[in-house]
């Protein structure tokens, strides 16, 4: 269960497209000791500058926020091949935590989850059992490059790891397609040519010994006061084994004030 909510709260990724590919090359040729740009009607600097539009569109949809809550339907596989249902309610506030409660199907809060700038700290309710470590332990239970802000970008709905080195694009008239690499994975991420509203992300590492992908899907989204939001998601992250997530926002609001309950009753004993 934790290293659900850990993969939960930090994983996205995009089903693959089979759409052929062009590659962007530069439009710099060099000859002996000069360097000559090629016109602006090179093929080549008209499609740098598709990507460049492209890119500054995909940044302007970035969701901003100084609080955030939902309620969040969750249906999720593990590696072991279980199926659990259960209800996830968030609470965040921008750059400083993230609150989490975990209810199984008869409402009974089984977990909690806070994580601040520096630490992570579990309260597993059920076992009568909490857990505090360092921010790390994100990193070591995903084995994925995570802080706070990563992770509230992750809830939100915002791209992460996404590297302004874009070396090739797709489009189809209805989607645009762009391959990115990075210093942890090749990403590649896929938006509706009207409004440029993320519909498919896909992450693999660049470690090849790794062999792991992430997958994500963004559907269902809603215009809120102006932000459009995914209300529906699926996550799929394969490794050595697969896990596989359905997200389903039942509720959510933004830049309400919040609280951020968490105490750990006498009778609990520490986990190392």
């Amino acid at each position: 269960m934790i290293r659900f909510l850990i993969i939960l709260t930090t994983v996205l990724a995009l089903i693959t497209s089979c759409r052929s590919t062009r590659k962007i090359q530069t439009a710099i040729s060099v000859k002996k000791d000069t360097v000559t740009i090629q016109p602006t009607t090179d093929p080549h600097a008209d499609s740098m500058r598709f990507i460049k539009e492209t890119y500054s569109r995909l940044l302007a949809n970035t969701i901003e926020f100084e609080t955030f809550s939902a309620k969040i339907n969750t249906d999720y596989q593990g590696s072991d091949g279980k199926k659990y249902d259960v209800n996830v309610f968030v609470r965040m506030k921008k750059d400083s935590i993230i609150w989490v409660s975990v209810n199984g199907a008869l409402g009974i809060e089984g977990m909690r989850l806070l994580i601040d700038r520096d630490s992570v700290y579990i309260l597993n309710k059920l076992d009568k059992e909490y857990q505090a470590r360092s921010i790390g332990y994100l990193q070591e239970v995903a084995g994925l490059p995570l802080d706070l802000h990563t992770v509230q970008q992750l809830i939100i709905g915002n791209p992460v790891f996404l590297d302004s080195n874009v070396v090739s694009y797709s489009t189809d008239g209805s989607m645009v397609t762009l391959l990115s690499d990075g210093q942890w994975f090749t990403h590649l991420i896929s938006m509706n040519n009207n409004d440029h509203l993320v519909l498919h992300s896909k992450l693999d590492d660049v470690d090849e010994l790794r062999s792991r992908t992430c997958f994500l899907t963004y559907s269902d989204h809603k215009n809120e006061n102006g932000v459009q939001f995914s209300t529906n998601r699926t996550i799929s992250v394969t490794e050595k084994g697969q896990l596989d997530i359905k997200l389903n926002f039942r509720q959510y609001a933004f830049n309400e004030t919040l609280s951020y309950p968490f105490s750990v009753p006498k009778n609990y004993k520490r986990k190392q």
